[in-house]
């Protein structure tokens, strides 16, 4: 009986066994990157921020919400108008102030409410303006309709953006380091500054230039001024906050004023043209004659949607990254699926509509998050930690305890926007010089320049090493020709981008854009060591915000389990590590939607010492002072 009941659960024992033996494979077994799960990265991107959607409302009850509105308002509007005047010039008068603003409004309304991370700013960027006059310049001389070849270029744009959001493409931003966002920053800081002196070129050389420059300069002068202040000990707090705050709106208010002083008033200033309100710049009606084009230009316009989509699946998402950088204490997840899929929604309204496409904006997306962090006073740690640190008194530091993340400040600027599109204010619009906006132009470049971390690196080689401090990030990597070779690469990377975008094959400019990735992943490693690129490369957003995407790569040698992780791939046990693939394969609770939570509950008190979002290489000391609004 022993032997017939071994002989009868034997066999069946040894098949249960192996098929324990073959799910637990297939269980542990990382997904391969051509398993694609339809539409797994945008139900997990609305499941895990959908708790927060109320809250997104109700945490605007914030001060900090008053001045980033009125701040991303102008910062948003002002370029925006300048990249109006520049289509408006090289299009033949398709593009003008009253599609770009509305363009400007279609982004601002569609993200604020429904997308996934509402801090992004969405509008008309300088690469989007760059795309569609090169686009004229190549169609036109076919006899080609161009409104109607850019809505077909937005429709095809619309089913690739929806194809990447459903085949979960945003996994690949695991790949996007500092290396390629800091490239591309660089990139869009110098096309506001180009775009400055080509704005003062138009002048001749008469009096009119020569008072359009002085004021660019003046313009430029005190919104700088203004923000230094701002960080500077002198002064009180809220003397300091306003001007830091205001000062740039009220620079561009107060010189539009200035030229109808004196003798100025007698010298004639180009101005921004401006059309009626709510029409569009040219004599057409606003939904766009798309069945006015020969079949073969459908499908000439495809290859044209690929670069499109190409170009703002890149800079999209990296002004998402950077919005969402590691130096920002934030508490709510991000989406990535979910936005590229509203992302090609409004590219298709623009295109039906013959608005510019608005995308993610930088230097903007950033500015607004950091419009929004809260603040307080520390002394600072090199100083604190110096053997004459104790003589040297009143150099402090500014800790970020947490981000006001809501939605209304988006949305607030942009219906501040649309009312902008109305009659009375667009009188007021075509009273601002131009010399204004070249000097707008020149101060967001600047800034731009100034957070770069190409700008950094440089400043830090040329730096008297007897004066940097001991503690520098930099300072920790072995081989000094090491640093001076990434810079290199970076600066021959920027060069050969604003190369190409200065010839017709600009078009072609987001293929080389987004080449830097693999670059990044599979070269530069043969080159430098772990230890080099974890300390003058790192992940763009911190691994709370990387979860949606399974995790980061690249990271900091050192610095805790955050680093750790980062360095080895970025994921956690219980996160997938499959490109394409958007969540656990047990299909439990994902470890982004357990950061989530903690995050939700982790307490931002004032007075906080340690912060998951913060980007910890760069902590101050204690606590100096009280907690800045």
């Amino acid at each position: 009986m022993a032997a017939a009941a071994a002989a009868a659960t034997g066999p069946g024992s040894g098949a249960t066994d192996h098929r324990s033996m073959t799910s637990a494979r297939r269980t542990n077994s990382p997904p391969r990157w051509w398993k694609i799960h339809p539409f797994r990265g945008i139900v997990n991107d609305i499941r895990r921020r959908a708790p927060y959607y109320w809250s997104d409302w109700i945490d605007a009850w914030d001060y900090r919400v008053v001045p980033a509105t009125v701040y991303m308002y102008f910062a948003n509007i002002l370029p925006a108008l300048a990249f109006s005047l520049d289509m408006f010039t090289k299009t033949n008068m398709q593009y003008g102030v009253n599609e770009v603003l509305l363009a400007s409004v279609l982004g601002a309304v569609v993200f604020s409410i429904i997308a996934c991370q509402p801090l992004v700013i969405v509008g008309v960027t300088g690469p989007i303006t760059v795309f569609n006059y090169t686009v004229y310049d190549i169609i036109t001389p076919l006899g080609t309709n161009y409104l109607a070849f850019m809505c077909w270029i937005a429709l095809w744009a619309v089913l690739l953006h929806w194809i990447l959001a459903v085949t979960n493409s945003c996994n690949w931003l695991k790949y996007v380091t500092r290396f390629p966002c800091d490239i591309f920053g660089f990139y869009v800081a110098f096309i506001y500054l180009q775009k400055g002196i080509q704005v003062l070129e138009r002048f001749g050389d008469g009096a009119p230039f020569y008072l359009s420059l002085s004021v660019a300069l003046l313009v430029f002068a005190i919104a700088y001024i203004c923000g230094e202040l701002g960080k500077a000990a002198l002064f009180r707090h809220p003397v300091r906050v306003f001007l830091k705050d205001y000062g740039t709106p009220l620079t561009v208010v107060f010189f539009t004023g200035f030229v109808h002083l004196g003798r100025m008033k007698s010298v004639e200033l180009e101005r921004l043209p401006t059309s009626r309100p709510f029409f569009p710049t040219a004599d057409r009606p606003w939904l766009v004659e798309l069945w006015d084009i020969e079949v073969r230009e459908v499908f000439l316009a495809l290859p044209f949607a690929i670069l499109l989509t190409i170009l703002f699946w890149f800079d999209h998402n990296v002004s998402s990254l950077i919005a969402q950088g590691t130096e920002f204490p934030l508490r709510k997840p991000a989406g990535f699926h979910w936005d590229i899929f509203l992302l090609g929604l409004t590219t298709g309204v623009a295109g039906i509509l013959g608005l510019p496409f608005p995308n993610g904006l930088i230097p903007q997306a950033p500015f607004h998050t950091e419009s929004l962090c809260v603040t307080r006073v520390e002394v600072d740690a090199d100083e604190k930690n110096s053997p004459e640190g104790a003589e040297a008194k009143g150099h402090y530091t500014y800790k970020r305890t947490h981000v006001v993340e809501q939605r209304v400040s988006n949305l607030a600027q942009g219906l501040l926007t649309l009312g902008t599109a109305t009659g009375p204010l667009l009188v007021v619009l075509h009273l601002i010089p131009q010399a204004v906006l070249a000097g707008l132009f020149f101060i967001m470049g600047y800034q731009a320049l100034e957070a770069n971390g190409i700008t950094a690196k440089l400043l830090f080689l040329l730096r008297d090493r007897n004066l940097t401090p001991a503690g520098h990030p930099l300072s920790r990597v072995r081989r000094r020709g090491a640093v001076w070779a990434f810079v290199a690469v970076e600066l021959a990377g920027f060069g050969a981008t604003f190369a190409i975008t200065q010839t017709i094959a600009a078009v072609g400019f987001p293929v080389f854009i987004f080449a830097l990735i693999p670059l990044r992943t599979l070269l530069m490693p043969r080159f430098f060591t772990a230890q080099e690129l974890g300390i003058l490369d790192a992940p763009t957003a911190s691994p709370f915000t990387m979860e949606s995407v399974g995790g980061a790569y690249g990271g900091a040698v050192d610095g805790g389990e955050v680093d750790r992780r980062a360095r080895v791939g970025g994921s956690s046990e219980d996160t997938s590590t499959g490109v394409l693939a958007g969540e656990d394969e047990a299909g439990g609770r994902s470890s982004g939607e357990r950061l989530a939570e903690e995050g939700r509950t982790a307490g931002f008190e004032k007075g906080e010492k340690k912060n998951d979002g913060l980007n910890h290489r760069t902590l101050g000391g204690r606590s100096g002072g009280d907690d800045e609004r």
